[in-house]
């Protein structure tokens, strides 16, 4: 069963980025929205942890987070709401980190 992960909290202030990590299987994809997309931010060690899980084209964030953070990373793909829900559609099962 594949999984699509989502993380809104920032990876500078618990652990759930990294548990998350340990925990993805070979067809789970992971999407950052919020103060989680930080994790993106050149030269910081979540980034590295996303560099080195090579997730490929399963890493997403939200484009509007994104831009409001002043952020841009090659390793995610910017998706809007629409992309979002389909994304959400597309894969068996969604799990929020809360």
């Amino acid at each position: 069963m594949n999984t699509l992960h989502v993380i809104a909290h920032s990876p500078f202030g618990d652990e759930r980025l990294a548990s998350c990590l340990r925990l993805l299987g070979p067809h789970d994809a992971l999407l950052l929205c919020g103060d989680a997309t930080y994790a993106l931010k050149a030269g910081s060690a979540p980034s590295a942890a996303l560099q080195a899980a090579n997730l490929g084209e399963r890493l997403f964030a939200l484009a509007e987070d994104l831009h409001a953070r002043g952020l841009d990373s090659p390793l995610a793909k910017a998706v809007d709401y629409p992309a979002f829900v389909e994304l959400s559609l597309h894969y068996d099962k969604v799990n929020s980190w809360l």
